[in-house]
């Protein structure tokens, strides 16, 4: 997943040709657990520039997601901007959400870049033609098991939607949807450790189906706290962290009302009430003192409600 770094681009080095946003997220359903998949947005915020000079600074993309993601917009049916070919076209990527901590980092790219390409290009891109191009990257890229076709929604869209990655069309997949907690209502603490240790396989998820079923029963009844906490309960164990597993247990005992692993990890979600605000002082205070946590990160959902009040 690509490595964020702050680029500061002068018009008299180089022209921007496009810009594109996109926001991070976290699991609410993992896509390897029983096939359905659903993730939530958060105030995570990504910003894209689709340059045509190289910049000063070298952007790192070891799994090549942003030549993966011009191979997707081309066989989309879409033109490069200005009569270019894909090596005169350059990035630049300005990302507050941590890579390779199952953030959506890759995804959001993904669909920051497509938004750039589409705005350098005037192009008119439905909604579902951004995900499938942004699965499509993902895929080419290796960095998703799924496609993270729920990923790629959640960075584009507020609120949650259910996805079936095996449906004939991107739309046909969508299986329902909500509006996602109130970000007024509630704190959300991103709890970043180290890099994951490896990245599982579909079959480390069979064992682990039951909690997976369960998150998705919470989310038929829009109890998308409870599935957050199911969903994690089930992913800590596929990839057998215990250190993980005691965060969320500590976390839930110390009055957040969800905790659990975001992705394939290692990042933690917690979430607890704004209006108690000794409960979120205490979990803060609890997670300063883990000496195997490098960083908290408050923020929000980003919640269909959330938006139409702004």
């Amino acid at each position: 997943m690509l490595q964020s770094q702050v680029l500061f681009v002068r018009d008299d080095e180089m022209a921007v040709l496009g810009s594109g946003n996109a926001n991070g997220g976290c699991s609410l359903l993992h896509a390897a657990g029983i096939g359905y998949g659903a993730s939530i947005g958060l105030d995570l915020p990504l910003a894209v520039r689709l340059l045509d000079k190289p910049s000063k600074r070298k952007l790192d993309d070891p799994d090549g997601l942003l030549p993966a993601v011009i191979n997707a917009w081309l066989a989309g049916g879409f033109e490069l901007p200005n009569g270019l070919s894909s090596d005169k076209l350059y990035w630049a990527v300005i990302s507050q959400i941590p890579p390779r901590q199952g953030l959506k980092s890759s995804a959001a790219t993904a669909i920051g870049a497509l938004r750039a390409l589409a705005d350098s290009t005037k192009s008119e891109v439905s909604d579902e033609e951004f995900v499938a191009m942004a699965s499509q990257a993902q895929i080419e890229a290796n960095v998703s098991l799924t496609g993270s076709i729920d990923d790629a929604w959640a960075c584009l869209t507020p609120g949650w939607k259910l996805i079936d990655p095996q449906a004939n069309s991107i739309a046909e997949g969508v299986l329902f949807e909500g509006n996602g907690p109130k970000s007024e209502d509630w704190s959300v603490m991103v709890i970043c450790r180290g890099e994951r240790p490896k990245r599982p396989e579909l079959e480390d998820f069979i064992p682990y189906a039951a909690s997976y079923q369960n998150s998705l029963t919470a989310l038929q009844e829009m109890n998308e706290l409870v599935a957050l906490t199911w969903n994690g309960r089930g992913t800590v164990a596929v990839m057998n962290d215990v250190q993980g597993k005691k965060i969320t247990n500590d976390a839930i005992l110390n009055g957040a009302r969800a905790a659990g692993m975001s992705g394939s990890g290692n990042a933690i979600v917690v979430v607890a009430p704004k209006v108690s605000q000794p409960t979120c002082d205490r979990l803060l205070k609890l997670f300063e003192n883990n000496s195997n946590i490098n960083k908290v990160i408050e923020t929000s959902f980003l919640s269909i409600v959330a938006e139409e009040e702004m």
